[in-house]
């Protein structure tokens, strides 16, 4: 079975726009929740996002900028980040060798921003006045298409599309791809850029987010009995996945090892999980299964811990199901509340986390976690970041749709 590892590790998030600025601010449980700034709010219900402080002007010239959505730039930055940290650059290299390279990358939503846009220019202007990168713009498969194009990738590239869940499929397809023989190196995550006046309002019309517009940085709150809901994020989560003799023989650093990973579905209701919790559990048991680890193996999961009711009193309850009693001695902790839900970008950030704590022997807390609820009753890391030495880990991923997915890494 040919082994798969984690080399290079690229972020854009509320808290930072690479590894280096916004690992050390989760780690001390920092918040990426403010006002919503870049479009008028003021007959929004909801009010506040974790949103990306950058200016993507600054970081790509004008051609590019007008052909790229906002969800293709962060993924474009985190790539970049991804490649250097794992110290190879595919356009330097042979076209035989990049045939073996391939780019494999989750989206929950795609283009919202550039479709709005378009539409109200369509509205105001009429139809001679649509841009003619309108379509290869906001297109979902426009985020692994332009990172394959700008590094030169010549094997397998495509997106995967499964609303919360869309990057940890791209992150199992990719692991799939180098196990198969289909490729030596993927580059793998999320990106998603949502926060857009329809999607605020859309969720918000579902009552699925935070009301607290008064207390921003107390909005995020998973598993904390006064949860109200979560909170719109946005950025990218990317990295790089090579087979195992591959990277060592070009004496790349490892992170974690890809193990396994477990992909159900609830089968049970378009936006609300079940309540006994068997689908996000079946998944974690198939992770744990592929990857050959006993429950007692796993030190901690980081979990999708939305900051809504249902979600994290199911989650809790699935992990009860999959490792019983020790479930007690697992830690758990949700980048969510820092970060926000980055939808379809979630597994990507959260598995870039997640490598980094197995890596570095330490965890980061669940920001808010104030007040215990009696349904979740586990150990969130509450406060303040754990060290903790991590031999194997889960990331989950729970998605509109009913689809879970589990991804398990642990040290190489």
């Amino acid at each position: 079975m040919r082994r798969v590892v984690i080399t290079g590790l690229g972020t854009v998030n509320p808290l930072g726009a690479d590894v280096k600025t916004s690992w050390p601010r989760m780690l001390r449980g920092e918040n990426g929740v403010g006002m919503i700034q870049h479009f008028e709010t003021t007959e929004q219900v909801v009010k506040i996002a974790a949103s990306v402080a950058w200016d993507a002007r600054t970081m790509f010239a004008e051609p590019e900028f007008r052909k790229l959505d906002p969800f293709t730039m962060f993924a474009l930055k985190a790539a970049q980040e991804a490649f250097a940290d794992a110290g190879i650059d595919p356009r330097t290299l042979p076209e035989a060798q990049r045939e073996r390279y391939g780019s494999i990358i989750g989206t929950g939503i795609g283009g919202i921003t550039g479709i709005l846009q378009q539409y109200q220019g369509l509205l105001e202007r009429g139809p001679r006045r649509v841009s003619p990168h309108f379509v290869p713009k906001i297109m979902a498969n426009a985020v692994s298409g332009q990172v394959a194009i700008e590094y030169g990738l010549l094997g397998t590239a495509y997106t995967t599309t499964s609303a919360c869940a869309s990057s940890g499929h791209a992150i199992a397809m990719a692991m799939q791809a180098i196990r198969w023989d289909e490729a030596d190196l993927i580059v793998t995550g999320g990106a998603e850029s949502a926060t857009t006046p329809l999607s605020l309002a859309g969720f918000a019309s579902a009552k699925a987010l935070s009301m607290r517009n008064d207390d921003p940085g107390a909005a995020s709150r998973p598993f904390d009995r006064d949860r109200d809901g979560f909170v719109m994020g946005e950025g990218a989560g990317i990295l790089v996945f090579e087979e195992y003799e591959h990277a060592r023989r070009r004496g790349a650093r490892m992170y974690a090892e890809v193990l396994g990973y477990g992909s159900t579905d609830d089968a049970y209701h378009i936006t609300a999980p079940r309540e006994d919790g068997l689908g996000p559990a079946r998944a974690m048991s198939l992770a744990l299964k592929m990857a050959g680890r006993a429950p007692e193996h796993i030190d901690y999961i980081n979990a999708h811990g939305t900051s809504t009711k249902f979600n994290d009193a199911i989650e809790t309850r699935a992990i009860k199901l999959v490792f019983g009693d020790h479930a007690r001695k697992l830690a758990v902790s949700s980048t969510k509340s820092m970060i926000g839900h980055l939808l379809g970008a979630s597994s990507g950030v959260e598995l870039v986390a997640t490598a980094l704590s197995v890596h570095q022997g330490v965890v980061h807390p669940t920001r808010n976690y104030t007040t215990p609820d009696p349904d979740c009753d586990l150990d969130y890391v509450p406060r303040e970041p754990r060290a903790l030495a991590v031999r194997n880990a889960l990331s989950n991923s729970l998605g509109f749709g009913g689809h879970n997915i589990s991804i398990c890494i642990g040290r190489v």
